[in-house]
């Protein structure tokens, strides 16, 4: 079931005969900036600074952040784009069942996916951390709330191109879309679900899984039991979902999302059972408590140098063997005022000589 998106929106249960008509093109150039696009931008920035904003408190700095975000934006645009084109395979043929790679790369066109970002995201991110010598699951717990934003910004987008809506309902919040000049449906707005359920599941992590942490990773398992079980409800009632396939289970098509949230969910949920057996109470596994023991330690032996500056061991070294190196000089060579000395005191006693 497709929407007009030229057509107006509109909430007659809330909001009685009143309309909105946004265009989906922002600025029309070229292909067109689309909203869509502007509203993932932001969504996207936000999630960027709250995570540079938070990286302390996860043994991180906001380097390492604008680094990884770096690499993530254009692969995580590529896996989102994968994952879609996958899954709607024979959109993306000729008439003579050859592939049309031309369509495929048109990603202006539509089609994106975002469980294809988060999985190309992960694998980024496992990547760097094992170059830059981080912990992934405290990388991984920060990200996760960058993540949340992200969505729940970016589904506004959807709302915009008048896509991603449910089945119709009669429910009072229901929402209004047409499908031609005369025609119209009252829809489930799902959109809105998902961006209110991940601001639930920010606010969440932010107030209490955050604060409850006793080992990296728990944050990244919260997250996955909570969308995944969320998006598995929302998905059930989308009218657009990609089909796993031509494949069925009980004479009913399988989404794709469906699934893959409830195995996220269910991995989630057995992960964060054996982490907290294995870390019960306390703070002493995270990796922000190991950097502040490390930060600690050099700040201690920093303390013993002038001013609190730290110099390092081969300077040290060096200087102390300089210093045993003069000191050994001043025993051994006379001074100028002893060899005078000497010297009169030789002129005065011929005899001596003698």
């Amino acid at each position: 079931m497709y929407a007009r998106s030229d057509m107006p929106i509109s909430f007659p249960g809330l909001f009685g005969d009143w309309e909105f008509n946004p265009s989906p093109v922002a600025i029309d150039i070229g292909n067109g900036i689309y909203w869509y696009g502007i509203i993932i931008a932001l969504g996207l920035i936000l999630a960027v600074l709250f995570c540079s904003w938070r990286a302390k408190d996860y043994g991180l700095k906001e380097d390492n952040v604008y680094d990884l975000i770096v690499w993530e934006i254009p692969l995580c645009i590529i896996g989102a784009r994968l994952y879609y084109v996958i899954f709607y395979l024979d959109l993306y043929r000729n008439p003579d069942g050859s592939f049309n790679w031309g369509k495929m790369v048109a990603i202006w066109d539509g089609g994106l996916a975002i469980y294809g970002a988060v999985i190309v995201g992960f694998f980024v991110l496992l990547a760097y951390c094992k170059k830059k010598k981080l912990s992934f699951g405290a990388f991984a717990d920060l990200g996760v709330m960058g993540l949340l934003i992200g969505q729940a910004v970016g589904r506004w987008g959807n709302f915009m191109n008048r896509e991603a809506f449910g089945s119709e309902t009669t429910l009072p919040w229901r929402m209004r879309l047409w499908t031609s000049a005369t025609e119209y449906i009252e829809v489930h707005p799902t959109f809105f679900y998902e961006s209110l359920w991940n601001v639930i599941g920010l606010l969440l992590i932010v107030f209490l899984v955050s604060r409850a942490r006793t080992f990296d990773g728990e944050n990244t398992c919260f997250y996955f039991i909570w969308y995944g079980i969320g998006r598995a409800w929302i998905e059930g009632l989308r009218t657009d979902s990609l089909y796993l396939f031509d494949w069925t289970l009980f004479d009913k098509p399988i989404r794709v999302s469906q699934v893959l949230s409830l195995a996220l969910a269910l991995a989630g949920f057995v992960v964060l059972i054996i982490g907290k057996r294995r870390h019960p109470h306390g703070k002493e596994a995270l990796f922000v408590t190991k950097q502040a023991a490390l930060a600690a330690t050099a700040a201690a032996a920093a303390g013993a140098t002038p001013e609190g500056s730290a110099v390092p061991e081969s300077e040290m070294a060096a200087d102390a063997l300089h210093e045993g190196e003069l000191v050994q000089n001043e025993e051994v060579s006379p001074t100028a005022e002893e060899k005078n000395s000497e010297s009169e005191e030789q002129a005065a006693s011929p005899e001596d000589k003698e």
